[in-house]
């Protein structure tokens, strides 16, 4: 019998937004440098109708426009729900790139990002740096829900707990996003200053949750096999679940996450060959995408988070890890032996980032009005 098996299968109502109705209510994390559309139209294939947010894009990049933000906000011409997530710290300006969207017909639902804990966010007051100061974090979401209701666009809110362990905000932070008329939040259970490590604490799912009331809060956070999305729901009585770093170089886990909230069992993992087509076919979609150079370039981290778990040898990953061409991704490849099955506990291995904790770098780490 598997984990899921052995769960209680919970019974979730479909997660609403705007019009739209998704079952079950599982979202794709927006992630910096890798959700982009072609991860996306591979995580869409193993489930379809999910909500798959576009990587985070820079609030002033929208309104001033730029080559960078442009190939960001590309979208697949079969995504149709086009979910994208937006930063910044002044309200006048999200609420500026918010209208441009709206006016252009780009997207169909936009989260918010107070939880990034990057430096070069954090810094200008942005991502986890938000919830801090209460009043500017009203004035955001207040601004873009009033904006993007106009075009009927929901807005959701994703955050972390808080700053650190002596900044929690998590609650207060959930309780202002409903009150100024959010769609759904979601929180990662971990601090700022935890960065990705150690484990997320689910406890604080469950604190929001019951602080929140009606409002659908999701839980995002060590969620590498469906198992632990069951889990997590039984455990916290959230709403649904956001996938992150569980799902680099495994896109499959949309279909595993599909049925085990059908409560249907779950598929084995792949053997490797099946996992390299994907992994060719991916590359070969990112390099359409951005361009050979570019594509493969940016491919290579990739090719880590698919191989994980598989005793391929170190001298194989370094190989895939150097590639400059997609004839060198397919080479490699081929003189793979595809029968090869993922060791045990493989897909609980940590993919993407693993550090922490960290200095948080911000303007200001008091709480403020």
């Amino acid at each position: 019998m598997t984990a899921t098996e052995a769960t209680p299968t919970p019974v979730l109502a479909p997660l609403r937004l705007g019009t739209h109705e998704v079952w079950p209510p599982v979202v794709l994390a927006p992630m910096a440098g890798v959700t982009n559309a072609p991860f996306r139209s591979l995580c869409r294939r193993f489930g379809p109708g999910l909500v798959y947010v576009n990587e985070m894009v820079m609030a002033t990049g929208i309104v001033h426009g730029s080559r960078k933000t442009d190939t960001m906000l590309t979208f697949s011409s079969d995504e149709q729900f086009r979910s994208l997530q937006l930063y910044g710290s002044d309200p006048a300006m999200l609420s500026a790139a918010i209208d441009k969207l709206g006016r252009e017909g780009r997207v169909d639902h936009i989260d918010m990002n107070f939880g990034c804990p990057a430096p070069k966010v954090t810094r200008r007051g942005g991502g986890a740096a938000v919830p801090v100061k209460r009043n500017l974090l009203r004035a955001i979401v207040r601004s873009a829900v009033k904006t993007a209701s106009a075009y009927g666009i929901p807005v959701t809110c994703k955050f972390r707990m808080g700053i650190d362990d002596s900044l929690l905000t998590h609650v207060e932070t959930g309780v202002i996003c409903a009150e100024e008329g959010a769609a759904a939040i979601a929180l990662h259970a971990r601090t700022a200053q935890q960065h990705y490590a150690p484990s997320a604490r689910w406890e604080a799912i469950a604190e929001l949750k019951q602080a929140v009331g009606s409002i659908p809060v999701l839980g995002n956070g060590d969620i590498w096999e469906a198992s632990d999305a069951v889990r997590m729901v039984n455990e916290t009585g959230c709403d649904g679940v956001v996938i992150g770093r569980g799902c680099l170089g495994r896109p499959w886990l949309f279909r595993d996450l599909v049925d085990a909230f059908s409560g249907k069992p779950i598929s084995p993992t792949p053997l490797l060959g099946d996992v390299l087509d994907i992994m060719v076919e991916h590359g070969e979609m990112l390099c359409a995408h951005l361009g050979a150079d570019r594509g493969i370039r940016d491919f290579r981290k990739h090719t880590s988070w698919y191989l994980t778990g598989y005793p391929v040898g170190g001298a194989m990953r370094r190989s895939f890890s150097e590639i400059s061409s997609l004839d060198e991704l397919r080479g490699l490849a081929a003189s793979l032996d595809r029968s090869i099955e993922i060791v045990p506990g493989g897909e609980r291995i940590s993919r993407g980032h693993t550090n922490g904790p960290i200095k948080v770098h911000a303007r200001e780490l008091s709480r403020g009005p």
